[in-house]
């Protein structure tokens, strides 16, 4: 990992004048044996992110692509756990159940609208990023992308859950969730942001997704459906 710490830094604080000599030692530091050019490396990066954006966002925006998936499945909010416990001993689990499978509805139906945000991410991946993510850990695109993309996501992605969640009815089902029990005697009330939550818990489920289908390319050759994608992630 230390080398690739240094292959970075060479990348980012020498000046373009310098710029092969640097590449050429870059490869020197990577094993000596690069096949492909720095462009080439962006380029199979780029693709690679977009075949795995594409297909995972594909697959988890699908009927029951967050609901049964335990990988991603929202579940009940933490904070409210004991409003689960609490109804499900009260015998009001249905109530509870109707709740979950429409936090994962509103999460399946706003899904596919993250396709474009995620591929238009993308096309800010520098050369110096690619050449480090394409010989880095079995995540490192994902990790590039999530940290590059996650706050405009969020932005994005809100108002998309919000209006998922009153088309699914889950803002309906959550209502009568809460106002059972808050019907308890006693009971200290339980203030959940549904649509912060549901963001990003859907948002998280993505790069799930995301990370599995990277991983597939990096290590399944009959993942890489372009030459490029052969000749560097080989």
């Amino acid at each position: 990992m230390k080398r690739y710490t240094y292959l970075l830094t060479l990348l980012v604080f020498f000046s373009c004048a310098g710029e092969a000599q640097i590449f050429k030692k870059a490869q020197d530091l990577l094993g000596g044996n690069a096949a492909f050019t720095k462009e080439e490396a962006a380029n199979a990066l780029k693709q690679a992110l977009e075949q795995g954006t594409v297909k995972g966002v594909d697959v988890i925006s699908q009927l029951d692509g967050y609901y049964k998936n335990p990988e991603v499945k929202i579940p009940f909010p933490q904070e409210a756990k004991n409003v689960e416990d609490k109804l499900r001993a009260l015998g009001l689990g249905s109530e509870v159940d109707k709740a979950v499978e429409s936090l994962n509805r509103a999460a399946e139906d706003a899904a596919s609208e993250a396709k474009d945000i995620f591929v238009a991410a993308i096309k800010g991946l520098t050369i110096q990023d690619a050449i480090n993510i394409v010989k880095g850990e079995e995540d490192a695109a994902t990790q590039y992308l999530e940290r590059n993309t996650t706050s405009e996501l969020t932005a994005k992605f809100s108002p998309i859950i919000d209006a998922s969640l009153k088309k699914v009815d889950a803002t309906k089902y959550w209502g009568d969730v809460m106002g059972s029990y808050n019907k308890i005697p006693f009971v200290k009330k339980v203030d959940t942001d549904l649509t912060a939550y549901v963001t990003q818990k859907a948002i998280d489920g993505l790069f799930v997704m995301i990370a599995k289908e990277e991983l597939n390319i990096r290590e399944n050759p009959g993942a890489r459906t372009t030459e490029l994608l052969k000749k560097v992630f080989n």
